[in-house]
């Protein structure tokens, strides 16, 4: 069964009408972070999830979370 990394990281931004370039900034990690962790090519450390999550005021489950593949 493998998993992925789903997150609503654009959705957080849209209600708080905030660019990739302001979230990075809050966060202290690059827009390109913010840009590949929002289309799932790299996976946030531990830290960077929670300063997001952090910066949103909400649990880091709220913006991440796992989704399962269907078993075959």
């Amino acid at each position: 069964m493998s998993q992925e990394l789903e997150n609503r990281i654009r959705v957080f931004r849209a209600e708080h009408r905030m660019s990739q370039a302001d979230l990075a900034e809050r966060v202290g990690v690059s827009r390109k972070t913010i840009s590949t962790i929002e289309v799932g090519r790299f996976i946030p450390s531990t830290i960077i999830a929670l300063r997001i999550a952090r910066y949103f005021g909400v649990p880091v489950e709220d913006i991440f979370s796992l989704r399962e593949d269907p078993a075959p």
